[in-house]
């Protein structure tokens, strides 16, 4: 997901979006071609489907998809939200902490949250220090961060 329509702009169909990646404008349609950019002002877009209010009204909370190989390639160290969510989490000393359910980012980087077997939550900092290591199949983290 790269964005999310937080709501109509105006009266002319145009939509309000929360943006979740830098380069949205490089992108000319999303999910799977059903919607179509006709412009794109900053967190504002308009698309060439949606043509007043109430059509913008009715997308609010509608995720902005694009296919995964259209995104651009990964750098070492890097990561998309939606490859953390859902891996394994394990401490450091081999304890099993549950799953991955969210990525946040508040202002000073990303934070998973993982929810335990036992339904509680807890974050921590998607940093070298708390998380020295992930894959495709899990992550791990520093036995310090994994809160019980």
């Amino acid at each position: 997901m790269l964005a999310a329509v937080a709501g109509a702009h105006g009266i002319g169909g145009e939509v309000k979006l929360k943006l979740f990646a830098d380069d949205v404008a490089s992108y000319a349609s999303f999910n799977d071609g059903a919607l179509t950019v006709k412009s794109l002002r900053g967190n504002i877009a308009r698309f060439a489907e949606v043509t007043d209010r109430t059509a913008a009204e009715a997308l609010r909370g509608t995720q902005l998809t694009v296919p995964r190989d259209a995104l651009p390639p990964l750098a070492d160290g890097e990561y998309y939200h939606a490859d953390l969510i859902g891996l394994a989490a394990m401490s450091s000393a081999g304890e099993a902490l549950g799953t991955v359910v969210a990525v946040e980012n508040f202002g000073a980087g990303d934070v998973i949250e993982i929810e335990r077997a036992t339904g509680k939550r807890f974050m921590v900092p998607m940093s070298e220090e708390a998380v020295p290591e992930w894959n495709a199949e899990r992550l791990i983290v520093t036995a310090a961060f994994a809160a019980e």
